[in-house]
């Protein structure tokens, strides 16, 4: 990006967008160097879409139900996402596997955050599977998207305690606070070039 560019991200989420909300009020204190240029939900009805109207960021639903399967869906999305010039995706509890086609049309520009110390507990629940378990230490990875699920090189982690008494939505609320933190910190360095990866391993360089 040239002298004074802001990164333009795109954000997919299909829920209440808590970490959508996270990055939009990171990007507005001025800490993340960046503009949100669109939220993208696949479901009409997410409070995503209320946060959005709140901070007067362009929504736009790409409605899975009004495709026939998931290619004409992510075209779509794709299209969406190319047609606002958007430079690194974040999903934000977006509940859609993503095909290959779609990872590699924006490899090195896609990041997620998982509710688990990847590679430990990737997929659906991973606080639940952290309990049951017994480990004694859960957390929270950003990592860039790679065709597996969860599985891509990993940009950062933050580790929660578990507690004796703790449950799966207790965790969970401890685990969100930490996601809010990173997330936010993750595309602040890649707006800063600071990421690059190298293998399975994402190192950060040096601010200038």
């Amino acid at each position: 990006m040239g002298e004074g560019a802001r990164l333009r991200i795109g954000v997919l989420a299909s829920g209440r967008g808590s970490n959508f909300e996270a990055i939009v009020r990171s990007v507005e204190s001025g800490s993340v160097p960046a503009s949100v240029a669109v939220l993208v939900t696949d479901r009409p009805d997410v409070r995503a879409l209320d946060i959005a109207r709140q901070h007067r960021i362009e929504a736009v639903c790409v409605d899975r139900r009004d495709y026939p399967g998931r290619e004409m869906h992510e075209k779509q999305v794709i299209a969406v996402l190319d047609e606002r010039r958007v430079e690194l995706v974040c999903l934000a509890g977006y509940m859609r596997i993503l095909s290959e086609s779609f990872v590699k049309h924006f490899e090195g520009r896609l990041l997620n955050i998982h509710p688990s110390l990847l590679p430990s507990f990737p997929g659906l629940h991973a606080q639940g599977q952290a309990l049951r378990y017994g480990v004694k230490v859960a957390g929270a990875t950003v990592h860039f998207v790679h065709e597996g699920v969860d599985a891509g090189p990993i940009v950062l982690q933050a580790v929660v305690p578990v507690s004796a008494d703790d449950t799966e939505e207790t965790l969970a609320d401890r685990i969100l606070d930490e996601e809010h933190r990173i997330y936010p910190e993750a595309i602040r360095l890649f707006a800063r070039g600071q990421l690059y990866i190298e293998g399975r391993r994402v190192r950060i360089k040096e601010s200038a």
